[in-house]
């Protein structure tokens, strides 16, 4: 008896569980038909990837042919000392990546308006492995990396294109 009361309340869990909504964070379509990246720099060759795989924008080899253009402002990595310890020798960093940039188009229209994104990690450091520190450095920058790219396609994604009011 207790079985068949048992079966039938896991089936509707089950259905209520499925009817709440809950779904994925997917891909977003970028607003734009075609988008002009530079590929000269390493973040903009991934996200360039990125987009491809969307596959609802076209990257676009110049400037002229796209309808948005991604302009880098400035790129830079940072690594300031944290905390010291009583002999005054290093124990944590915190490394900061900087990203500005802004989408226009060619006309002057401001898609997105100059924006900076700024990432921020800490990382314990010790004297007998700077080797194994160094590494764990580089993949945290490796990991802001991505988390940059995903930030740039969400913004991306949020831009609005609003046609420019003719004046007479």
């Amino acid at each position: 008896m207790r079985k068949l009361i048992s079966v039938p309340m896991a089936i509707l869990l089950a259905a209520l569980l499925t009817a709440c909504g809950f779904q994925l964070r997917g891909a977003q379509p970028l607003p734009f038909s075609s988008l002009y990246i530079a590929d000269n720099w390493e973040l903009g060759a991934l996200l360039r990837r990125q987009i491809r795989a969307l596959d609802s924008t076209r990257l676009a080899a110049t400037p002229q042919e796209a309808q948005a253009v991604f302009t880098l402002i400035g790129e830079a990595r940072e690594k300031d000392i944290l905390s010291l310890s009583a002999t005054s020798r290093v124990r944590e960093y915190q490394l900061r990546y900087r990203l500005a940039f802004r989408v226009h188009d060619l006309k002057g229209r401001e898609f997105i308006p100059p924006t900076e994104i700024v990432l921020v990690r800490d990382i314990s450091f010790a004297d007998e492995r700077v080797l194994a520190k160094e590494q764990e450095e580089g993949l945290l920058y490796r990991d802001m990396q991505n988390d940059m790219a995903q930030q740039l396609l969400r913004r991306l994604a949020a831009a609005k294109i609003e046609p420019k009011a003719e004046v007479e």
